[in-house]
């Protein structure tokens, strides 16, 4: 999920800095709890951390105290649910490379469908969080089957259960996943099938090369 936000946003772009963020903080636990384990292992990767540290050692950090900012109720539900969905999205097509494909997730009014909103605000996106995680080239939320669809495209249904709360909230939600080949060209930059032309990078590539003068 990170490889298109790294490589492809602009270098200052909050979706950028935010996977770096969370890949830093990932390193730090991982490195701090296999400390005990393998001392110099941990120490060596300590001190090639390519950014500013409180400590001298990775053993004068003390113990792995995760902030609470990183826990938001509804957003481990969230991904879980993208990712059964994605499950039922990657299965439908059959080891077929997944970026040649569009998907269109329909969802029932509910806790479910608010959730997926919470990854994707807009109706159809090729850069939201919920189209990362779907691994597509383009992904529409709706709230109902659309009036017409393909005769090519695949369609899965499932289920979820959100636990919310302890399971004080639960809540069993219906989907549908379509898989539909995508119209487009491959984006020479991103790889993805956003463009009009196999020559031409895509609008947001053009849009963070603009930005940074350059390619």
């Amino acid at each position: 999920l990170s490889t298109c936000r790294l490589y492809c946003e602009e270098e200052k772009d909050p979706k950028r800095r935010s996977c770096q963020t969370v890949l830093a903080e990932a390193l730090d636990v991982v490195v701090r709890s296999f400390a005990p384990i393998l001392p110099h292992l941990a120490e060596e990767v300590f001190q090639h951390l390519p950014y500013k540290k409180d400590s001298e050692s990775v053993f004068h950090t003390g113990w792995i105290n995760a902030s609470s900012a990183w826990k938001k109720p509804g957003i481990e539900e969230a991904i879980e649910g993208a990712c059964a969905m994605r499950d039922s999205f990657l299965g439908s097509i059959s080891g077929k490379n997944a970026l040649e494909y569009e998907v269109v997730i329909v969802i029932e009014p509910g806790l479910l469908f608010e959730l997926m909103e919470a990854l994707q605000a807009e109706e159809t996106s090729s850069v939201s969080q919920l189209n990362e995680i779907m691994m597509a080239s383009q992904t529409t939320l709706l709230s109902e089957l659309p009036k017409e669809t393909p005769a090519d495209a695949n369609i899965t249904k499932g289920t979820f259960l959100i636990n919310l709360e302890g399971g004080d909230i639960r809540e069993e939600s219906s989907y549908k996943v379509i898989a539909l080949p995508i119209a487009k060209a491959k984006c020479p930059r991103c790889r993805r099938y956003t463009s009009d032309s196999s020559s031409t990078p895509c609008p947001r590539c053009l849009k963070v090369m603009a930005g940074k003068g350059s390619t």
